[in-house]
């Protein structure tokens, strides 16, 4: 056994961009006194989702000032993380993952490849799967949309000896949505069967985080690479998901085996 713990920041959404800042810098600082060697975020956690929300425009120079507190507080904490956040390139918007090393280097970025419709009109969609490395854990990165519809999103990481894959995403309330209690619950959105799913059909663990709100449809958990759940946090609860996942269970078999047809 090779295990490996990891958090998950099942937080509220952040009221403003300086609280994102400031909420994300506690969770690291709690993550690392648990013993957690990473943790993630959800989805453009900072500085906040801005779909459907009250459009702030964006602000480089803000989020350059936050990536470098996020990276000295990681680096205090001696974690990596794993930052759910933006960016903009050559004046485009994206959405992106900052993976941040446990000594505050940066390691890159994983931009939202596959966006949702409803994105189209703010964000541009970027280019090309990679993985990263954390000690002796190969991670890859997908965002929300792309990880729930896109199964290959999932095996490219995979195929390239991820042994985890994490899913930050976004999803609230919205009236007439059903309100779920338990995992798996058969009334449940396809969402929770799509994240069991991309953890069997490619042999790895698959961690989908989201923000704690009331009424949330899904939630934060883990999938072991047999599709089983190892653990969710309970829905619309603020807090760190904790677990230790087992390296050598997640051998990308079924991810590599898959041949052109």
């Amino acid at each position: 056994m090779k295990p490996f713990c990891i958090a998950l920041a099942n937080l509220p959404y952040p009221p403003t961009s300086n609280d994102s800042v400031r909420l994300a810098v506690e969770a690291i600082a709690e993550a690392g006194s648990e013993g957690a060697g990473l943790i993630c975020f959800p989805e453009c956690y900072v500085p906040g989702y801005r779909v459907g929300t009250a459009m702030r425009p964006p602000d480089p120079a803000f989020l350059e000032r936050a990536w470098q507190t996020i990276a000295e507080a990681a680096a205090k904490a001696s974690i990596a993380v794993v930052l759910g956040t933006e960016r903009t390139v050559d004046g485009k918007q994206f959405i992106t993952a900052l993976v941040i090393n446990p000594d505050g280097t940066t390691a890159g970025f994983q931009d939202k490849v596959q966006l949702d419709p409803s994105e189209d009109s703010v964000f541009s969609p970027g280019s090309g799967r990679r993985v990263f490395q954390v000690g002796p854990l190969t991670l890859g990165i997908v965002i929300c949309h792309e990880g729930w519809r896109y199964p290959e999103t999932v095996r490219a990481a995979a195929r390239q000896g991820a042994k985890i894959v994490f899913h930050p995403h976004f999803g609230e309330f919205e009236p007439g949505d059903y309100q779920p209690t338990t995992f798996g619950d058969p009334e449940n959105s396809f969402h929770e069967k799509a994240a069991l799913c991309r953890a069997a059909e490619n042999t790895c663990y698959f961690a989908t985080v989201n923000c704690a709100s009331a009424g949330s449809p899904t939630t934060s958990a883990i999938a072991r690479p047999d599709g089983t759940l190892l653990s969710y946090q309970p829905y619309g609860k603020p807090g760190l998901l904790i677990a230790d996942i087992d390296l050598d269970e997640a051998t990308g078999l079924l991810a590599k085996r898959l041949r052109p047809t």
